[in-house]
């Protein structure tokens, strides 16, 4: 069983809306700097979106004013609402989860990945 699970991919046309769901474990939830990735076919897998344990959030330019990350501290879950989509949003989405550990190891966690696609 993995940390991560993912939810919330599908087929939207250009202009609509999607959201995902990364459900986080809880033994690392509190202490995870969590953030969405990407990966459209045949390139690679690049950084979308991220929130740290404070709340603080960043977005490639390409999804700025768009999608939004959140964290529920509650249910452990990060998700992004992804507005206005594009067809250049098409992409498996994966959440990424790293926490430090002593001696300032970092821990990355995967999840499984979900389909993401818009069409014209």
């Amino acid at each position: 069983q993995g940390e991560l699970v993912e939810s919330g991919g599908g087929l939207v046309q250009a202009g609509g809306s999607l959201r995902l769901s990364c459900g986080v474990s809880g033994s690392i939830f509190s202490r995870a700097w969590v953030a969405w990735y990407r990966q459209p076919p045949g390139k690679p897998r690049d950084l979308v979106a991220a929130i740290t344990t404070g709340g603080l959030t960043d977005y490639t330019d390409s999804v700025k004013g768009r999608f939004t990350i959140s964290r529920d501290n509650v249910k452990n879950t990060v998700d992004l609402q992804m507005n206005s989509l594009k067809p250049e949003d098409t992409a498996v989405y994966y959440c990424k989860a790293q926490t430090t550990g002593k001696g300032w190891t970092r821990y990355n966690y995967w999840g499984q990945g979900t389909q993401v696609t818009v069409s014209s």
